[in-house]
Order: structure tokens, then sequence, then C-alpha cells
């Protein structure tokens, strides 16, 4: 895998990529855009590491497997193992804060929800997470007050702002660590704001974390 993690000023990020935990449904306004209903708890589910491309890197849409739509996320890069945390453990673990998209597949996604099967064949094929370089936390003031803004071809498609988030981060990631164990490497996506939508071949994605950082997705691309 050609993969690594990378700080966006360039110094050593030794670690290796590891499963991406993923949130669904963290957006109130995103769960009524897609006729969904909040749960009550984080809906979770993973991505492999094979997963994770770099976002300057080309997006393959997958032939014959219906709509791929973009969702674009803050992700947190963790750097030190995590099991059964308290909120108050969680700040000094995250290494670092990032934007990735969590690609879905959504003509299948819908066909799995339907078989009460689970979502990963939608949602973790090779490249399915593109992700950009992380902000180290001690950079960021409030990953509560983050905008997340995402432009398809120029025209602004999502404008969010971490605020919005239904779980917050510090408990979302106690939440998790109480069925997966978080290790240094793996990625925690947090959920995307309204506004998701189709790609097509030929789009150009452009991608900002606040005023933390801007990423420019590759060319979209069919074909794995």
């Amino acid at each position: 895998m050609s993969y690594q993690h990378q700080f966006l000023d360039s110094s050593p990020c030794n670690f290796a990529p590891g499963k991406v935990v993923c949130v669904g449904l963290n957006y109130a306004a995103h769960v009524a855009e897609m006729n969904s209903k909040n749960i009550g708890e984080p809906l979770l589910f993973i991505k492999p590491a094979s997963a994770l491309t770099p976002m300057q890197d080309a997006i393959r849409i997958p032939e014959g497997r219906g709509a791929c739509h973009f969702e674009s996320e803050m992700a947190l890069l963790i750097g030190q193992p995590l099991k059964n945390c308290k909120e108050e453990d969680v700040i000094k673990s995250i290494a670092g804060v990032g934007i990735a998209l969590d690609l879905t597949l959504r003509d299948l996604q819908k066909q799995l929800k339907e078989a009460g099967q689970p979502w990963e064949k939608a949602k973790g094929w090779d490249g399915a997470c593109p992700i950009s370089p992380f902000v180290k936390t001690e950079q960021v003031a409030d990953l509560q007050d983050v905008a997340i803004k995402l432009w398809q071809n120029g025209e602004l498609k999502q404008d969010g702002n971490t605020g919005q988030m239904i779980t917050q981060v510090l408990p979302l990631i106690s939440y998790i660590t109480q069925f997966f164990t978080l290790l240094p490497g793996d990625v925690v996506l947090t959920g995307t704001p309204e506004g998701v939508g189709p790609l097509e071949v030929g789009d150009a994605l452009n991608l900002e974390l606040g005023c933390l950082l801007k990423a420019d997705c590759g060319t979209v691309l069919a074909g794995d």
C-alpha cells in the first residue's frame, strides 16, 4: 500500500496506517436529507486501511456498482492506544486533524440496508477514503467549531460545522473505544454534514477544513 499518514508541516509522522472507524448520521441535516432517523447512539462502521489514499490522487469510481457519492468529514488521527477510555483521556490521544472523503456506493448501500446487511461492501473498497495531511491537534483551537466545506466543479455543495455534530468528538471517541480498541495510526471519521451527492467522471472536488487546511482531490475517473 502506497499511502502513508503525513503532517501538513512535513514533520515526521511515523504512524502506520490502520483501520478507519466511521460514524454515520452524526449531523441532523444529513439524517434528514437521507430520509433516515437518529437511532439514539453513534452508528459505527469500519473501512480497512487499504481504503486510505492521498487526497490528491485520482478518485476511481468502481464500474458496474451504481452511483458513488461524496461525503466530506473531519478526520482524526489517533496517536495513542485507547480502550474503554474516559472523555478526559481523548484529546491527548488525537495526534492530528484532517479532512477526508467517505466515498459511498449509494445504490449498493441501499441494497445492503434493505437486506439487513452491513455496509462495508459499499464503503470499503481500495481508495474509498481519500484523506488530506493532518494538522497537529494543538493547532486546532476548538474541535467543535471547525467549518467543513466541499465544492464540486466550483459549486459549494457542503457547508457545515463540527458544532452541528449530534455526538461531539470527545464522547464519540470514548464511545467508540467501548467497542473497538483504537491504535496509533487508526483514523476516526466523525460524520458528514448535509449536501452529499453523486460523483461524475471528470469532476473536480475542493475541500476546506476551517482555516486549518485546503485540499484538492485528484481527477474523478472510472474504473477500479
